[in-house]
């Protein structure tokens, strides 16, 4: 191991940070808990069944027969990987068609795939400002965005103006003290911790009075709300008016990867200088499978999607009539808030032991303060599922005191 006083300088924060250490000594740490097998919303953990309330599968695809077979069948035509970027030897026939699919779906001309969702939000942003050009982002907007965003200030010299959190009035504010420049609106469609829609009708009539381009983050838009689950844009009726959905396949599509949406000239433009996708290597043949067969899915079974809202649904009633602070909402994502870091830890860890998986946030990931549940659904959960995570929400609040 080397030792220079530079790089022991350098790495003194990792020898220092003994947060996660403590968390798991009070045998409350809730993170990177292995999943050692899934039927979606049952999964096996520790080596016994577990609820599953916190997974982003939110149609319950990934356990689909159709969708594995898909990729077993794509797995035996292509092998494991395209051995190459999108740019050069990595596209196969599947990408272009899911490319189109995804196209007509959300209601754009063209679409173009990368190889993560994260890369996707990053990837899109960069190449489309340039010096002088300005970015206003929800303050709550996803990681990738906030990336996105840094790079292109950083590289770019580009004005990056990070507006209040879904609030119109001071994005408007900030619209006009931008005197020149080309300007780009960025927001998710459905903000990931809390579960609240953007108000994306109020933000279009900003973007067409004052000129800009709006990108909206519909990771947990797709196959969520909007008619069929067209996302964010559909549930308004504006679909015309957004220029660019970008998404992810981890939520809904079963897989991994994302795609970006809009005009055909927009879409060339990032195919040749986008490099999030020129230097990645391209999406797996079965990671594109799965998204084409859980696509087909959701075209021919649209009531997928009021299931999922009705579960949901039944649960955050649940949990209001039963006393907890719960943000009100109409997507998957039921979020309670608790509030004490500590005595969220105490509830994970009770619904843990009691076989329910949630995931629990606290600062810096989300305000001071605000330390809460994450619970997320599926349309594959039933009452029994539903049932049972709502009496053992009532059982653990009652003994720890969060609810009487």
């Amino acid at each position: 191991m080397r030792n220079t006083v530079q790089e022991k300088h350098l790495f003194q924060k990792c020898y220092d940070y003994t947060r996660a250490d403590d968390v798991k000594a009070r045998g409350v740490y809730p993170w990177f808990t292995p999943i050692q097998g899934s039927e979606g919303p049952i999964v096996f953990m520790n080596g016994r069944e577990i609820v599953m309330a916190g997974s982003n599968n939110y149609l319950g695809l990934t356990t689909h027969p159709k969708v594995k077979e898909a990729t077993i069948n794509a797995l035996n035509k292509f092998g494991s990987s395209c051995s190459g970027s999108r740019y050069l030897t990595g596209t196969i026939d599947m990408h272009i068609e899911l490319e189109e699919r995804l196209a007509k779906f959300v209601g754009k001309e063209s679409a173009l795939l990368f190889t993560t969702g994260y890369m996707t939000g990053q990837g899109v942003i960069q190449p489309l400002v340039g010096r002088g050009d300005s970015i206003l982002s929800d303050k709550d907007n996803h990681a990738s965005i906030v990336t996105g965003n840094l790079i292109a200030r950083g590289g770019m010299n580009v004005n990056v103006v990070r507006y209040k959190h879904n609030d119109v009035e001071d994005l408007e504010r900030r619209l006009k003290q931008i005197e020149s420049g080309g300007k780009l609106i960025v927001t998710d469609g459905v903000f990931s911790t809390f579960g609240n829609i953007a108000h994306l009708d109020k933000i279009t009539q900003l973007a067409n009075q004052y000129n800009a381009q709006i990108v909206v983050d519909d990771a947990h838009a797709f196959g969520v709300i909007g008619q069929g689950g067209r996302g964010t844009a559909s549930k308004f009726g504006i679909t015309d008016q957004v220029d660019l959905v970008v998404c992810t396949f981890s939520k809904t599509l079963a897989s991994i990867g994302g795609f970006v949406a809009g005009e055909e000239r927009v879409m060339n433009y990032l195919k040749h200088h986008s490099p999030a996708l020129i230097f990645a290597a391209s999406p797996t043949p079965a990671a594109v499978a799965a998204a084409l067969a859980a696509l087909d899915i959701l075209e021919d079974q649209p009531e997928l999607v009021g299931q999922l809202a009705r579960n949901a649904q039944k649960v955050r009633t649940g949990l209001i009539d039963l006393g907890f602070n719960v943000i009100p909402g109409e997507t998957a994502i039921v979020p309670v808030i608790i509030g004490d870091d500590e005595k969220a830890f105490q509830l994970w860890k009770g619904l843990f032991d009691a076989g329910i998986f949630v995931n629990v946030f606290i600062p810096p990931a989300n305000p001071p303060g605000k330390a809460m549940m994450r619970n997320s659904f599926m349309a594959s959960h039933n009452d029994d599922h539903l049932d049972f995570v709502i009496e053992t929400y009532k059982k653990v609040g009652r003994q720890i005191g969060i609810i009487s």
